[in-house]
Parts: structure tokens; C-alpha cells; sequence
């Protein structure tokens, strides 16, 4: 069995796989040419078009994230390779301490003291019942029902949304185009955590946007194209003035790196970090990915990528 690795990881990732395969031959994607063809599986992350093209006997893709949108769009993807994609892998824990965070940012008014520290201005806010401060989950995957879960035990109501129906329990669940109007007329904060598909692009829209509560939050750990940037701006006001949402944390953007000269960096309501909010553990990951492929190896099973609906 040959296995090709490419990750930013692909050294440990190679050492984990050799580790717990000894009959297989892993290699990362900086090997020769001549010995990375022939591959059986490919476990990648954003994998350059040429290891693609090269390969011509692939049993299955490994995508070593949760988000496939990069892979699915490649030209050179084999398009009768079945995909498989890690689902939570530890991700789950690491996303809701991000948005745990950005809830509470909100919630216990830190935006608020940030500002009045600037101005050496000592004045509290009061705190509001946790029962007035629903929290908006859009994506009921692996890691959305983690996160909901999480926010659910941290004692925030919480409105579920997916496209079609799903069931969790402590979570108000809704699905469709009503039960989204529904949530986001309701929310305190809307956290987004959906894939990257043509139908999700661009999913928080102004109108969309404008139908949030005044004074509420955006945060976003999925994926930069649910969000139009221009949109969210203008909503967020020119930063001197109030606009209708009080500010946004924003993990993901439609260019990454994003662009220095991009209005967001400046904007005083906006918090940037750069892509880190689940970073992919590697000791929960290796476990999912020998499982993959003991099971393409026996043939059973497996929950694989449908690439029409991108996810």
C-alpha cells in the first residue's frame, strides 16, 4: 500500500502513518515524482494540481480537513476516486472554545471596555440572563452540533439551522429558507459554520443580514465565502457612527491571506484572526484516517463526499 501525504504537517503526518501502517510506504508529496506515482490513497490538504494529475490507480482521497471546497474544484481532481473527509477529529472542542469566546466577547460587553479602555473611561455594564441572549448555530454537521451542543451547556438558548431537518438535543432546530428568516430574526449572535458550496455562497446577504436583531453579532469560523464582506461593512457602520450590528468575529475570508489594504483590518467592531480557530489535532485526525483506510481496504462502507452538494 502507498500512501502520499501533503499537509503543512506532512513530516509528522508521515511518521504517525508509518507508525500505526508498518506495511505501508508513506511518502509526502516532496518525494521524486517517479515514486509518488502509483499511489493507493492520497491524504491531503489543499493539494497542488500536479499530485492530482499524476496519480492514476487511486483507491480513495483523504481530505485532511473538514472543508473540501479547494479539492472539489481542482481540474485535475480523478473524478471517480471516492473523497472521504475527517468529521470533527478533535475539531469540534477547539471550534466551540473559539466561539464560546466570541459569544461571550459580545455578551460580557468586552467590545464595550475595549473602547472605554482607549478613553481611560471606568464605567460598568450591566449583565443580561444568559436566557436573553440567543445564539444563532447556521451548519448541523459534525462540528456545528458540537458547537451548539457547547453553547447549549454553557447555558445560551440556542436555534439551530440546517437545510434539511435535523434533530439535537437542548437545540431549537430549524431548516429552509423560513427557518433561517426565522433564526436570524431572533439571534443575539449568528455563528456560521457551514461548507463552502454555490448554495451557501454568500448565505449572509444584506437582506439577510438586516433581518438580525439591531445591536447583534457576527461570528464566523466556516467558511469566508458565507459572508458578503461589503455587506457586513455596511452594516457594521463607517466606525464612527452606530450601524445596525454591533460588531463581528471573523476567522475566514473570501481571499486569505486577507489583503492588508482591506477595510476590515481597520474597522474598530472587527476582530481578525487568521484561519486558526480549529486547527486540525493530529493525534485525534490519525485515528479517523487509519480507519478510512481499513475500511476502503475491506471494502465497507464509508460516508464519503457527495461533490454536487459540496460537503
Amino acid at each position: 500500500m502507498k500512501i502520499v501525504v501533503h499537509t503543512d504537517q506532512a513530516a509528522q503526518w508521515q511518521a504517525a502513518l508509518s507508525d500505526a501502517l508498518p506495511g505501508a510506504t508513506v511518502l509526502t508529496s516532496d518525494a521524486p515524482a517517479s515514486e509518488r506515482q502509483g499511489a493507493d490513497y492520497l491524504a491531503v490538504w489543499k493539494a497542488p494540481e500536479h499530485l492530482l494529475a499524476e496519480q492514476q490507480r487511486l483507491k480513495g482521497i483523504i481530505n485532511l480537513g473538514a472543508g473540501v471546497d479547494h479539492l472539489l474544484a481542482s481540474p485535475k481532481r480523478p473524478r471517480d476516486v471516492p473523497i472521504v473527509k475527517l468529521r470533527d477529529a478533535g475539531m469540534g472542542e477547539l471550534m466551540a472554545d473559539y466561539v464560546l469566546y466570541g459569544v461571550l466577547h459580545f455578551y460580557r460587553s468586552l467590545d464595550h471596555y475595549a473602547t472605554q479602555q482607549a478613553g481611560a473611561e471606568w464605567r460598568p455594564h450591566a449583565v443580561v440572563e444568559k436566557s436573553r441572549w440567543p445564539v444563532g448555530v447556521l451548519g448541523l454537521g459534525a462540528i456545528g452540533q458540537f458547537v451548539a451542543t457547547a453553547l447549549d451547556q454553557a447555558g445560551f438558548p440556542v436555534i439551530g439551522w440546517s437545510r434539511s431537518p435535523k434533530s439535537l438535543k437542548g437545540v431549537r432546530c430549524l431548516h429552509g429558507d423560513e427557518g433561517l428568516d426565522e433564526l436570524l430574526g431572533q439571534v443575539q449572535s449568528v455563528v456560521t459554520i457551514l461548507p463552502d458550496t454555490a448554495a451557501t455562497k454568500h448565505l449572509l446577504n444584506a437582506e439577510r443580514l438586516a433581518r438580525l436583531p439591531k445591536g447583534a453579532s457576527v461570528i464566523n469560523p466556516g467558511r469566508g465565502s458565507l459572508i458578503d464582506e461589503d455587506a457586513l461593512l455596511a452594516a457594521l457602520g463607517d466606525g464612527q457612527t452606530t450601524g445596525h450590528l454591533r460588531g463581528a468575529l471573523l476567522d475566514v475570508f473570501g481571499e486569505e491571506p486577507l489583503p492588508a489594504t482591506h477595510p476590515l483590518w481597520r474597522h474598530p467592531r472587527v476582530i481578525i484572526t487568521p484561519h486558526m480557530a480549529a486547527p486540525t489535532p493530529l493525534v485525534d485526525a490519525i485515528d479517523q484516517v487509519i480507519s478510512y483506510i481499513h475500511a476502503f481496504e475491506a471494502d465497507e462502507p464509508l460516508a464519503t463526499v457527495n461533490p454536487d452538494d459540496g460537503y
